[in-house]
């Protein structure tokens, strides 16, 4: 790679297809980010050469450079989905490059397939990681757990409270208001057209039955927001951190602001602190969701029920539900295993389970 500076050109049509990417394609803009950064890493290593001036061995030198290159956090190799990721933005890229005037013939479809790893690699990069959600009995530590001595601990809380009540994803939870949730209606709108939901659905969710104290922390979350601070329905559920001067002129929280948090981040964080203060593996809220999946293969009798939960996850399909979120963890398994045949057969569980599965067979 060498230190040249950026191609004039190169930049304009780099632009023009994170337009299209946003504006035609409606991607996201962490995805459109991810095009973003793909295009400037190929650009980097080639030089800023033209992309007039393209050939399919700048792909393959490429790809051969990222499988090789030095993860700067950790100082391993880069993950090969990571590296799939960059070579498959690259591969998008380019296929929309070859229909572009001046580069129809530089740029060729078939080019943009030299921007893919082997079918083993492929098969590595695209290998589910090992999930390990935490218990509820865990999580129910961990809330028990976290202190409430002011508004910003109460909020911190309710949210680790709030996740494992409705499954809802970080991102979205980051974007609710007061309006959107129910506490005498036990009820959830998860209405894409404010919220940041996957997908930008709308849904109902109502709250899990998963005991504990979850609830009662975010009824007493809600009211004291209305009661004690004055917040009103188009304010948010979860208000960031207002950051100033302390009275020592020491910068720091002083409280909770009236404004939305602009992502999910500091919601990881205070996953992290939680789970690290009860003395437990770090999980994220998206684990909470694979909990509550196991939860709701214990609990449902029959198959109206699982589509239910189901649902309540915000799955259009419940195979979705089962595929995703159902997975036990190696050692779970092999314990599993180890013990068939040692113990009687449940005849009351069996039956549910071949029950359930005629059902979503039928």
């Amino acid at each position: 790679m060498s230190n040249a500076k950026p191609n004039a050109s190169n930049e304009r049509m780099k632009r023009e297809y994170l337009y299209h990417l946003q504006q035609a394609k409606r991607q996201s803009e962490a995805s459109v980010d991810k095009a973003a950064a793909a295009i400037d890493a190929f650009l980097v290593y080639t030089g800023h050469r033209d992309l007039k001036k393209f050939h399919r061995r700048q792909a393959t030198a490429f790809k051969d450079f990222l499988l090789e290159r030095q993860n700067e956090r950790t100082g391993g190799a880069l993950s090969l989905s990571t590296v799939q990721s960059t070579l498959k933005a690259m591969r998008n890229f380019t296929i929309w490059l070859a229909d572009q005037p001046g580069y129809k013939r530089a740029v060729t479809y078939t080019d943009a397939d030299y921007f893919s790893l082997s079918h083993g690699e492929a098969r590595a990069a695209s290998a589910p990681k090992e999930k390990r959600p935490p218990s509820m009995a865990d999580i129910h530590k961990v809330i028990g757990l976290m202190p409430a001595s002011t508004d910003i601990e109460r909020r911190d809380r309710a949210v680790v409270a709030f996740t494992i009540l409705t499954g809802a994803r970080d991102g979205a939870t980051a974007s609710f208001r007061l309006k959107h949730i129910d506490i005498a209606g036990r009820r959830l709108f998860q209405d894409g057209r404010e919220v940041a939901t996957k997908f930008r659905k709308s849904f109902p969710t109502f709250f899990f039955p998963v005991e504990g104290r979850a609830e009662a922390i975010v009824g007493d979350w809600v009211a004291h927001l209305e009661s004690r601070l004055g917040f009103g329905s188009d304010d948010p559920l979860f208000p960031r951190t207002k950051v100033g001067l302390d009275s020592e002129g020491r910068l720091g929280p002083l409280g909770i602001d009236r404004a939305p948090w602009s992502n999910a981040t500091s919601i990881r964080g205070i996953f992290k602190k939680a789970f690290a203060a009860a003395g437990l593996p770090y999980s994220n809220p998206h684990l909470f969701r694979d909990a509550l999946a196991r939860l709701g293969l214990d609990k449902c009798r029959n198959h109206a029920e699982l589509k239910a939960w189901s649902q309540n996850l915000g799955h259009e399909d419940m195979l979705t539900t089962l595929r995703s979120y159902s997975s036990i963890s190696a050692q779970e398994q092999a314990d599993l295993i180890r013990g068939v045949g040692d113990r009687p057969a449940e005849g009351d569980t069996l039956a549910r389970i071949r029950k359930l599965v005629n059902e979503i067979a039928a």
